[in-house]
């Protein structure tokens, strides 16, 4: 009798596409991903029932998604079957395109380029995650992000020391929701995993905040501390830079031993997306001016973050970034996923336990 080694298929995010990871049963600790009863699409047109269609409404995608393309398309049926005008979209020229090529056929998308934001027949969508300055990161945080300088910088200095701190409510949080406070838009506050939507909410995006409780509910898991993880971020929007990557990261740190390795599965077709690390890579931008700045740069928090948390851990990272920019970040740079496991096995030893987690950017984990 042959004992004959299974190899569990595992898929995992990587850009557009899946790749697989080739792992033996016996180095396998365990696969983690989100779960959640998934909405139907009954229960998605009746609450998008509370929406007054007979108002002009202009809603504005902030990241592509399948669950906002979902709602848009369950939103367009309902405006055919009660003969109202369908709604405008809107999104920011680098993602025009891909949110086009999933809107329902007689939709039409222009560029979102208003740096003003008091136009009420905004809708601002966007799926809730986790933030490592934030807590969470919601409509109301992504607003400040790209319209509150100012604001960032005294959301960036309340930060709960200098790690990251995902699924609190820190005064950052508060922050974010004084800003949006000021303008008269609405959200919608989409919560969903890799099967599709579980919940969402329509509302001031100060108050679409308290969405915040059915994502934990969803997504918050117990499992103890590990040695070794390689993390998807489980959608293309969250892996198309290295900015918006890292938060699949921070959401698992808590879960990795000291002295451990996480693995971090993160195509960034568009780059660094953080004008802090690519200061910090050319030089122009040191680690200790990051502890006090005066002046808030995008993407700071997450260098801070990468530093401090470089000192628990080793990272890893499959990507199409120069390896340059990499190793500058004292990160090890691997080729592909096959890599990853191949990197393991030599560093760690044959018998080594993997955790593999494919949906980093909707899970936190303790």
């Amino acid at each position: 009798m042959y004992l004959v080694s299974i190899m569990p298929e595992i898929w995992l995010n990587y850009g557009i596409t899946d790749v697989v990871l080739d792992i033996k049963a016996e180095n396998l600790e365990q696969k983690i991903d989100s779960d959640g009863k998934i909405l139907d699409d009954s229960a998605i047109t009746e609450k998008l029932n509370s929406i007054d269609l007979s108002k002009p409404m202009e809603l504005v995608v902030l990241h592509n998604s399948k669950s906002i393309l979902k709602i848009i398309t369950s939103l367009f049926t309902l405006c055919e079957q009660k003969s109202k005008s369908f709604p405008k979209i809107l999104a920011e020229k680098k993602i025009l395109n891909l949110v086009k090529s999933g809107l329902p056929e007689g939709s039409s998308i222009n560029e979102f380029d208003d740096v003003d934001i008091s136009n009420s027949n905004l809708v601002f969508m966007g799926e809730m995650g986790f933030d490592g300055l934030f807590g969470y990161e919601t409509v109301a945080t992504r607003l400040i992000k790209k319209f509150g300088e100012e604001s960032m910088l005294s959301a960036y200095a309340k930060r709960q020391g200098n790690l990251p701190t995902p699924g609190q409510y820190p005064e950052s949080l508060t922050e974010a929701k004084k800003f949006t406070d000021n303008f008269e838009i609405q959200a919608i506050e989409i919560i969903a995993n890799s099967e599709g939507i579980l919940d969402f909410t329509i509302g001031h995006p100060s108050q679409t905040l308290s969405t915040t409780k059915i994502l934990e509910s969803n997504s918050i898991k117990d499992i103890g501390q590990h040695k070794t993880m390689i993390m998807s971020t489980g959608k293309d929007a969250s892996n198309d830079t290295l900015g918006n990557s890292l938060s699949s990261l921070w959401n698992c740190s808590n879960a990795i031993k000291k002295d451990g390795l996480a693995i971090l599965v993160a195509e960034c077709k568009s780059g660094l997306g953080s004008d802090a690390i690519q200061q910090y890579i050319e030089d122009r931008l040191t680690l200790e001016q990051l502890r006090n700045p005066t002046k808030y740069v995008n993407g700071m928090e997450d260098l801070l973050f990468l530093s401090e948390i470089q000192k628990n851990f080793q990272i890893g990272l499959v990507s199409i970034l120069p390896e340059f920019y990499v190793k500058k970040l004292d990160i090890i740079s691997l080729p592909g996923i096959k890599y990853s496991m191949d990197y393991i096995l030599k560093t760690q030893g044959a018998r080594q336990k993997v955790v593999v987690v494919s949906d980093g950017a909707r899970l936190f984990l303790r």
